[in-house]
């Protein structure tokens, strides 16, 4: 095809490099390789050199000295740049959750990130995407030494990654699941947990604008690192509150933690976390979900002095009498925040108050 002089093949969905053949084509005069998938350099031709714009557009991976091109050295090094930040998926970190797989990676820095990669929807299911699109614009909101950091994401028709933070202690309900973990996580340190994640809580419902209520407050969403410091995760059924919106939404959380209002009116508010939390305070001081203890509280009127002993996780040593004091106070505030009274329960802000003194 030496003597050929026009080429059109455009719209074709050709994919890959230019073969260099093109260059033995002398008599070449006319090209036009536009919308297609091509990429790399362009060929040493008359043809591709005095080429105007219009016949090389519509391929996102070309790269030549011709007017309107990104030079062919620039392109290599964004590439190596982009190198530096791929991740090496090492194994799934927790299986398969209700969002999606969450896995252990590493960088090429050596860095260790979690990944979270949400399940694909369905045709014409928006869940999840909605889901994904939450937890992003909550993360990208939110600084606290006690809410997970936020690295990055990904969105795609086909698969959305978040990536973030890495705990190598895993979640406080695998922590309060294993004998050997629960009794190397010590009163002291339970108590510094409780006293972190309330700040955490204390920060989106006050310190947010518009507040931002988790909704899904657990112990399996609670992450704590080496030096047994909790951080709040999962933010993808958050609520975003705003003053002009009655903040009605479905029912959603995880069995167990779930404000009993929330059965019937369906409106979100900051009260709802704040039955959550006293839940899960009283999880983190007994060891397991306190429902019998809820149940019992709810059907009489219980001195706390006495239910203490119920309260304490029985594979830990008893507590100083200093430490019970403290523990009686934490319990009493947890208390208050499982009223069933949205009102009578105490603001977030003033619980983490009351666990300073």
């Amino acid at each position: 095809m030496q003597s050929l002089e026009n080429l059109n093949l455009s719209h074709n969905s050709l994919v890959g490099l230019i073969p260099s053949c093109f260059e033995k084509m002398h008599g070449l005069l006319r090209i036009d390789i536009s919308y297609n998938e091509l990429q790399g350099p362009i060929p040493n031709s008359i043809a591709f050199r005095d080429a105007p714009i219009e016949a090389l557009q519509g391929n996102k991976g070309l790269c030549g000295d011709v007017k309107g091109l990104p030079s062919c050295k620039t392109l290599k090094s964004n590439k190596q740049a982009l190198r530096k930040i791929w991740v090496v998926v090492v194994f799934p970190l927790l299986g398969i959750g209700g969002q999606g797989s969450v896995y252990k990676a590493e960088l090429a820095s050596g860095e260790i990130v979690a990944v979270k990669k949400f399940h694909s929807p369905l045709p014409g299911e928006m869940t999840f995407q909605q889901e994904f699109l939450n937890e992003v614009k909550a993360l990208t909101e939110i600084r606290h030494r006690n809410i997970v950091k936020f690295y990055g994401f990904c969105s795609h028709v086909r698969h959305s990654f978040i990536v973030y933070e890495y705990f190598e202690m895993g979640s406080l309900a695998m922590i309060l699941s294993n004998d050997a973990a629960a009794k190397d996580l010590g009163w002291t340190r339970r108590m510094n947990v409780i006293k972190g994640i309330a700040d955490a809580l204390s920060y989106m419902h006050n310190d947010c604008f518009p507040p931002i209520v988790h909704r899904d407050i657990s112990s399996k969403n609670v992450l704590l690192d080496f030096d047994n410091e909790a951080h709040v995760s999962d933010f993808g059924i958050a609520k975003f509150l705003k003053p002009d919106s009655s903040n009605w939404t479905e029912l959603a959380g995880t069995y167990g933690y779930v404000a009993p209002e929330l059965a019937y009116t369906m409106k979100v508010t900051e009260k709802c976390d704040v039955y959550s939390f006293g839940v899960l305070a009283l999880e983190v001081i007994k060891g397991k979900h306190p429902r019998d203890f809820i149940s019992s509280m709810s059907s009489s009127s219980l001195n706390l002095n006495i239910a203490l002993d119920e309260m304490l996780d029985p594979r830990l040593p008893t507590p100083s009498r200093n430490v019970q004091d403290k523990l009686i106070s934490i319990g009493e505030v947890a208390i208050s925040c499982l009223d069933e009274n949205p009102e009578s329960r105490p603001t977030m802000q003033k619980v983490s108050q009351l666990l300073k003194i």
